[in-house]
């Protein structure tokens, strides 16, 4: 029997699910020095009135994300309470070699536009350089079970 799915992937960011007004949250950074890819799974909720829901991947040299920079193909179509969009999910993959020359960290940036919504983005992360990927999950993670 090979690695179990709790060692193969790691919770390395997110953005927890709550009912968030208007603005836009980032989520933790992740060093892509560490891994091959990352998935990020945005999670839409109940969205409020006419409410969008936009994410975006981006990318900086620097761990605090300072300057931080799109990664081109890596947004969502915007997702709408027009559209019934409530209640649906979208993945966004993103593999290390399609950071920019000199950039090393990524984080997912989520925009609630027009009216609060229930939203949320879990990051999980695969094929580390060293160890069981588990190795990096975020000190948030309680439990594993496998």
């Amino acid at each position: 029997m090979g690695q179990k799915i709790t060692e193969a992937l790691a919770v390395v960011a997110c953005i927890d699910p709550d009912a968030y007004g208007t603005g836009a949250q980032t989520s933790d950074w992740i060093d892509m020095s560490k891994f091959e890819r990352v998935a990020f799974i945005v999670q839409a909720g109940t969205l409020g009135s006419s409410a969008t829901l936009d994410f975006k991947v981006q990318q900086s040299k620097a761990s605090n994300g300072s300057s931080p920079v799109d990664i081109s193909g890596k947004a969502i179509t915007q997702l709408t309470e027009a559209g019934t969009d409530s209640d649906k999910q979208v993945v966004v993959s993103v593999e290390a070699s399609e950071l920019s020359d000199g950039y090393r960290y990524i984080a997912g940036l989520m925009t609630v536009g027009v009216a609060s919504s229930d939203a949320g983005v879990v990051a999980v992360a695969t094929n580390p350089n060293y160890g069981p990927a588990s190795d990096y999950d975020l000190a948030s993670v309680d439990e594993l079970v496998a």
